[in-house]
């Protein structure tokens, strides 16, 4: 297993981890065997974002004996009728369901405290600009909750609560096809048009690519949700890709995109967890997902979608981290984060290795400029 750390907090979590949707269709014994399993092979992310005292008693049986193995994600701002969450900000509300989770899972504090569904303008005010906030940073000082983070789906407002200071953690939505989704477009009408293809950018969506970057310069790490679009991009029936892609691939993207740190999958058996697992195992070949995106017709308009298609690189540059670092500095030349100064003085390599051979750029399906953002890369950081 792999971990990341999150954020400020030096906390590592294990770049897989696990959703609760899974989870939530499933008996009693099999979360147990399924958590415990998932323990067992290094993996200590758990979402926990659905309702019901059900679900939350099983994610309690299974962690007796094992909580501080765990690293829990418990969402602020929701409420559960019928068995189905739902938004709510009423603090009283949000504090009754909040008391009721730490009861339900049988422990006395949340690592990762997250503001639930902040999506528009006005779930990010209700959240950050009023008694919420309030309250969830009266919980972070009394340890009840150890970090404060969020889930939001719209790369706008997640850049809004990235820049607040306030959060470690953002997570958020992260597939090819999401990133390729024209931004405020409802994405799941969008899969049910049979003219999707039209319908999508023709580049990385700016807004998100942005977003990404500007996590990583922040300091503010991602866990991520709908790796797999629903099962969709595994299907070459249903993925918007036209074929599918592997778990692996699915799992090696959201790893590839600035800033995140756990890719966190809805498991409900061991051969779920075993399949994702698989991830270590593969060749740079095997994970490879460049051809999926150039189906369509990604532009470097979007700029490099760090994919490693174009190594190796004959003077031994991580091409794909370089670019990375690079854009990130971009984001404010001025003023670079001494992290990310960190980050890019600690690799081997450096853009000023180039030697504009432009091997690279013919192994490119993107049609990056390659060598020029190498110079670029030297001209920031000065080697």
């Amino acid at each position: 297993m792999e971990y990341r750390t999150i954020g400020r907090t030096g906390i590592k979590a294990s770049v897989i981890g696990l959703g609760s949707e899974g989870i939530a269709r499933i008996s009693a014994e099999e979360t147990e065997q399924v958590i415990g399993f998932a323990i067992d092979r290094g993996i200590n992310i758990l979402d926990c974002c659905m309702p019901g005292l059900e679900v939350q008693n099983h994610i309690n049986r299974a962690l007796r004996g094992k909580r501080e193995k765990v690293l829990i994600q418990g969402h602020l701002g929701s409420s559960a009728t019928d068995g189905q969450y739902d938004v709510n900000r009423d603090i009283g509300v949000c504090k009754k369901n909040f008391e009721a989770l730490l009861k339900g899972l049988g422990t006395d504090y949340i690592d990762f405290g997250m503001f639930f569904f902040v999506d528009t303008d006005k779930d990010f005010s209700l959240c950050f600009e009023d008694e919420l906030l309030r309250y969830v940073l009266d919980l972070k000082e009394k340890g009840v909750i150890r970090a404060i983070g969020a889930s939001c789906h719209n790369s706008e407002i997640a850049s809004r609560i990235a820049g607040t200071g306030i959060v470690d953690l953002i997570m958020f939505s992260v597939n090819p096809v999401f990133d390729m989704t024209p931004v405020n477009s409802d994405i799941y009408e969008l899969l049910n048009d049979a003219k999707l293809k039209e319908k999508f950018h023709l580049e990385i969506e700016p807004g998100r690519a942005r977003f990404y970057q500007l996590c990583e310069q922040r300091q503010v790490s991602i866990t991520v949700m709908k790796t797999l679009l629903a099962g969709k991009l595994l299907s070459p029936e249903f993925s918007p890709l036209g074929r599918a892609m592997s778990v692996s691939q699915c799992i090696h993207y959201a790893l590839t995109r600035p800033a995140v740190a756990s890719v966190l999958l809805g498991s409900k058996s061991e051969d779920e967890i075993k399949d994702a697992l698989r991830y270590f195992d593969k060749s740079e070949i095997d994970l490879d997902y460049s051809e999926f995106i150039k189906d369509f017709k990604a532009s470097s308009k979007g700029g490099c979608l760090y994919c490693n298609h174009c190594q190796p690189c004959p003077q031994g540059i991580d091409i794909a981290a370089v670019t990375r670092y690079t854009d990130i500095a971009a984001l404010n030349e001025k003023n670079i984060p001494p992290t990310v100064q960190q980050h890019y003085g600690s690799l081997t390599k450096h853009g000023s290795d180039c030697i504009s051979c432009k091997n690279c750029e013919q192994k490119c399906p993107f049609n990056i400029p390659v060598a020029a953002n190498m110079k670029r890369a030297a001209d920031l950081f000065g080697f």
